[in-house]
């Protein structure tokens, strides 16, 4: 577009680019043809001004060279004139040989305009005439990037855009201080642009798609354009790694948002927070499918949402069985992490480390999966889905490589099967390697080996006459190898053994493809794999069989799990062993109930022809070998209260493992006569005479033990002994607490006649909560549960109701507290723990708990009322849906 003015052609363009204070880069506004423009009879230092200013030009002359460059004047939108302003100003200076013969008039006539400004310039010392001050410095190299990175970390620098030379990399001119500018390659942060074309080593390579789209898209909008550049760090290059942000925004926002660059993750803790932006501008392109991602496809594993199963169990520290709600079971790896290497000699000995952590955390709760993608098979490894797995609203990955048994996978850049979380987990293992955290510590953990104690006869006879002095001993299922056999660990005695349930037969599965399994047989194994792999259990030790084997009782959820299977019909009852066992009431009543319901193995139960044969079994319940007496009904030594039985008591220890409660009888008499032993007791250990402490104190040995917290001496049992630390585990027999006592702490208890248990019984009676099942898996909620009681009836005065008398002497109680909340208010303890989410009804009911439906009704009310409100153990949800 052109005008007339004084003779000579009047254009209009676009200014491109400042290349100095005399020489532009002009665009033309209708074809974008560039051409390079120069101020008439003028020469200047380099100058940068914002570009992209639509201004008027009139060509003076031209000089034929290769460039055929051409010299004129330029009106701004202003009306300012160049280069008469710049010659005002003193930023530029008339060249020497301005003058020629063929200057046209209107050219002659602008060089003396030109000569007249330039000499009121020079005396009034502007610009380039000045005589002081004015000069700035400009570097075109950061002599130590390191400690200019150091210095500029995380500030906003002001800068000039002077060269695009890709949509991520160009050249910028920091503004370092009024004084000092530097100039110097920039790569923009976290993105990845097209390359374009370029000779390398004598070959031209071809530019990559949509790279001269991105190139322009940047130079259109930066191109000689103030910005503000925050440092961030150095590529391998040492070339600055920056946030390069115009007036409206970050570029790389603008690029992605574009399709014309990719996220990289080489950058994404440099980012942190703002990398989740820059994801998020990628995802818009992706999803309208815009420049590079026009193609895109989203899979199907992506779209398919969030799906809710079971963890059945940690197959490697990085990859986890789950069971769904449709009651199939996959195995998924966690997205974007891997677990330590097992030949990698440090990351190696974390790998057991590993696989605990999550086992503790994960084993049988619900969680929330999302598959990111599907992994092809490799390094003989089948196909493999890959999710993000929400424990809690926790993230599964994130906590493995928070705590160091994890490291981040490092995707290619068309690899789109990570977790949505890839940058937080990238953060996490920065920090874990700065912290040192698990497999990133200097120095390995030394392996932890299991002692096989089922591989000869001989090494289980020694460990199986430990283990049945312990009742209960905690353990986890390593291994189910049939219905009734499993292999078990016993971490605190670094024991592995094999372990079959007493009193049962389970049917036999196939050990081998080849090898047929019994009816039923599969059903009972996976029934034990389901509710027992990898759980914490219990294990009562009774025996050994001739092939190393440890028989008893396994407890899962303070459940036996002999009577489980027996009522799912997974399993037949050895009547004689049952009935040696003392579990012979619950054995039998769940094996009638699977009888009754034609379940497992009693599919084709007929009682009739079981009588006809003389093998019916007495109902456990309603044939009473023993008879009954005085109101109440028992068997094999139990027996439940047909009538209240009401007893003023004072609570003296809440077991913060199991919530079981010890109490005291308050009655005139018992109180009196504990009174008048502990005073007689206390008064003997006084004496010097009885100062002799001992110096082996055996397992089960009653003695006198000095109480820490108030340095009095107490009867007291010996739990058991550690010999190299000379100290016993004991119990308070009068109190029902227990510690761990230095043997110079423990004496002989004293004359028997007068401090014997013959002379008064221990005090400390054995009870526990009835209707309530706690959670005793789950450390945190104990822990709740116990501060609960010990808050609400630890040390005080309440009535227990005995509901049941176990066989050997432990009683099931309602605690009812005469001043609740102190207000005076009777309030039943039971229901309120409940009530709390403290404990729930149990699921599995002992027969005496059954026939209490009025009681069982109250309690379940509560229990909702506890899961609407989501307290305590029901705070994520109802936990016992499988």
């Amino acid at each position: 577009m052109s005008d007339t003015t004084k003779g000579r052609n009047l254009f209009h363009a676009k200014v491109k680019s400042v290349l100095s204070g005399d020489t532009l880069v002009l665009a033309s506004l209708e074809s974008g043809q560039e051409r390079l423009f120069s101020l008439a009879f003028v020469s200047a230092p380099k100058l940068q001004r914002d570009g992209e200013e639509v201004i008027q030009f009139v060509v003076h002359y031209t000089i034929p060279t290769g460039n055929k460059r051409e010299y004129g004047t330029v009106t701004l939108q202003s009306g300012e004139e160049l280069p008469a302003a710049c010659v005002a100003d003193g930023w530029v200076k008339l060249r020497e040989e301005s003058r020629r013969k063929d200057m046209s008039e209107s050219s002659e006539s602008l060089l003396n305009d030109l000569e007249r400004l330039q000499a009121k310039a020079k005396a009034d010392a502007k610009g380039v005439w000045a005589t002081q001050g004015g000069i700035i410095e400009n570097a075109h190299e950061i002599p130590d990037p390191k400690g200019f990175v150091q210095k500029f970390n995380g500030r906003d620098l002001d800068a000039i855009v002077e060269r695009v030379l890709t949509g991520d990399r160009m050249i910028l001119r920091l503004l370092v201080s009024p004084s000092k500018h530097i100039q110097t390659i920039v790569t923009v942060a976290g993105i990845r642009a097209p390359k374009r074309a370029n000779t390398a080593e004598g070959r031209e390579q071809p530019a990559e798609p949509l790279a001269n789209e991105s190139h322009q898209f940047v130079e259109t909008r930066l191109l000689q354009r103030s910005v503000k550049a925050t440092v961030l760090g150095l590529t391998p290059q040492s070339q600055l790694i920056c946030v390069v942000k115009h007036p409206n925004g970050s570029i790389a926002d603008f690029l992605l948002k574009e399709g014309l660059a990719q996220c990289t993750d080489f950058h994404s803790t440099l980012l942190g927070p703002q990398m989740k932006t820059l994801r998020q501008a990628e995802t818009h392109a992706k999803n309208n499918r815009l420049g590079l991602f026009k193609g895109h496809v989203e899979s199907k594993a992506s779209s398919a949402g969030e799906v809710d199963a079971t963890v059945s169990r940690i197959v490697r520290p990085d990859t986890i069985s789950v069971r769904m709600k449709s009651g199939g079971e996959k195995t998924v790896q966690l997205s974007s992490i891997r677990g330590p290497k097992p030949k990698d000699e440090k990351q190696g000995p974390h790998e057991q480390d590993a696989k605990e952590f999550l086992r503790k955390k994960l084993i049988g709760k619900h969680v929330r999966l999302s598959t990111d993608g599907v992994k092809p098979p490799s390094e003989g490894f089948p196909e493999r889905e890959v999710a993000t797995i929400l424990a809690g609203n926790k993230n599964v990955a994130l906590m493995l490589v928070e705590a160091g048994y994890a490291s981040v996978v490092r995707h290619r850049k068309d690899d789109t099967d990570r977790s949505p979380y890839y940058d937080d987990l990238i953060a996490a293992e920065e920090a874990a390697q700065t912290e040192q955290r698990g497999m990133w510590a200097s120095k390995a953990p030394a392996a932890k080996s299991y002692q096989d104690y089922s591989e000869s006869l001989q090494k289980a006879k020694i460990q199986s006459s430990v283990l049945q002095r312990q009742k209960k001993v905690p353990a986890v299922v390593d291994y189910v190898k049939s219905g009734s056999r499993f292999t078990v660990l016993i971490p605190r005695e670094n024991a592995k053994l094999t372990f079959v349930l007493s009193c049962i037969r389970a049917p036999r599965s196939a050990r081998n493809p080849n090898e047929k399994a019994e009816a039923f047989g599969q059903e009972a194994h996976d029934f034990a794999n389901r509710r027992c792999l990898q759980r914490d259990v219990e294990i009562d030790v009774e025996s050994t069989d001739k092939q190393g084997g440890f028989i008893g009782t396994l407890y899962i959820n303070r459940e036996n799990f002999a009577k489980l299977l027996l009522e799912e019909g997974y399993a037949t009852i050895h009547a004689y062993s049952a009935e040696q066992s003392g579990h012979a009431t619950e054995l039998f009543a769940a094996e009638q109930k699977a009888k009754d319901a034609r379940k497992g193995v009693w599919q084709d139960y007929d009682p009739a022809a079981e009588e006809a044969d003389g093998e019916a079994v007495p109902d456990p319940v309603s044939s009473n070998t023993n008879g009954t007496t005085n109101g109440t009904s028992s068997t094999n030594g139990s027996t439940a209260s047909s009538k209240p039985d009401y007893r003023d008591i004072i609570i003296s220890h809440i077991d913060p493992a199991t919530c079981a409660l010890k109490f005291q009888h308050i009655a005139p008499t018992a109180s009196h006569a504990l009174s008048n032993l502990m005073s007689a007791f206390r008064t003997f250990h006084l004496s010097p005479s009885s100062s002799s402490s001992v110096t082996a104190p055996k397992t089960g040995e009653i003695l006198a033990a000095k109480f820490s917290e108030d340095g009095e001496w107490y009867r007291a049992r010996i739990r058991r002994n550690d010999r190299d630390a000379q100290t016993s585990e004991v119990l308070f027999i009068d109190y029902g607490n227990s510690e761990s006592v230095p043997w110079k702490n423990i004496r002989p208890l004293g004359p028997a006649d007068k401090f014997g248990t013959a002379k008064l019984k221990p005090q400390a009676v054995d009870a526990q909560l009835s209707f309530c099942q706690f959670p005793t898996v789950n450390k945190e909620y104990m822990e709740d549960a116990a501060a609960f009681l010990r808050e609400n009836v630890e040390g005080k005065q309440v009535v227990g109701s005995v509901d049941f008398v176990e066989k050997d002497g432990g009683l099931w109680l309602t605690v009812f507290d005469p001043n609740g909340r102190g207000k005076g208010v009777e309030v039943n303890v039971n229901e309120e723990v409940v009530a709390e989410g403290l404990a729930m009804v149990p699921r599995k009911l002992k027969g005496w708990e059954a026939g209490r439906g009025d009681v069982l009704k109250k309690f379940k009310e509560r229990e909702e009322e506890a899961k609407g409100a989501r307290m305590g153990m029901w705070e994520y949800g109802d936990l016992t849906e499988d």
